[in-house]
């Protein structure tokens, strides 16, 4: 087929055009695909890896509910793979507190801190950070660990004040320090308002009051 001149020129231009560009444009589609489908292949990944953690969450949870010797080796088995294998997942630290009740629950002191101690120093969820630290402190405070048990109690957020307080007042009266014992019950008390705990509160108070 022939062109006349302007037709010509045209192609040749548009020849010299994708001689210079061609490779470059197909380079930029090429990667726009493989981004694309790169960012659906880390979905199903995602999506893939919290259904597995679901998985051994579960696992674990059936498991706590029981209190022979096959089913807390599986409570131990799931938590080590929840934490070795899916420690940014959102339901480990939450089987780390669950094995750690079924633990303690069973006289596995040492395993249940241990439980409790990484959801402390792993979890990105403040509020768990914060129970498992008050779950520790009580835990220490068992063991006589007194002076680890304050360090896990130490600079509380406002909503855990009280509950520190308080436990930190069982902790100091386990010493023998009386006087600090009623300062930090004091200071439970006058932060829990008119939650159920303030009357548990109140009975220690008095009864330090009346000894």
């Amino acid at each position: 087929m022939a062109y006349d001149l302007e037709e010509q020129e045209k192609l040749d231009a548009l020849r010299d055009w994708w001689a210079k560009y061609g490779t470059l444009i197909v380079l930029l589609v090429l990667a726009a695909a493989l981004s694309v489908a790169g960012w659906r292949g880390w979905q199903w990944y995602q999506g893939h890896k919290a259904s597995q953690a679901m998985g051994y969450f579960e696992a674990l949870e059936q498991a706590a509910e029981r209190s022979d010797d096959e089913s807390l080796e599986r409570v131990r088995t799931a938590s080590q793979t929840l934490r070795d294998d899916f420690s940014s997942s959102g339901y480990t630290p939450r089987g780390m507190l669950l094995a750690a009740s079924a633990l303690q629950k069973n006289g596995d002191t040492e395993d249940a801190i241990e439980q409790l101690r990484w959801v402390a120093e792993h979890s990105t969820d403040e509020s768990l950070v914060q129970l498992a630290r008050l779950r520790m402190g009580g835990l220490l405070l068992d063991k006589g660990d007194y002076d680890e048990a304050l360090d896990q109690l130490d600079n509380p957020p406002k909503a855990f004040q009280a509950l520190y307080a308080d436990r930190r007042g069982d902790i100091f009266f386990a010493q023998g320090e009386v006087d600090k014992a009623r300062d930090e019950w004091q200071t439970a008390l006058d932060n829990l308002g008119d939650e159920p705990l303030a009357q548990i509160v109140q009975l220690k108070l008095d009864a330090l009051n009346g000894a």
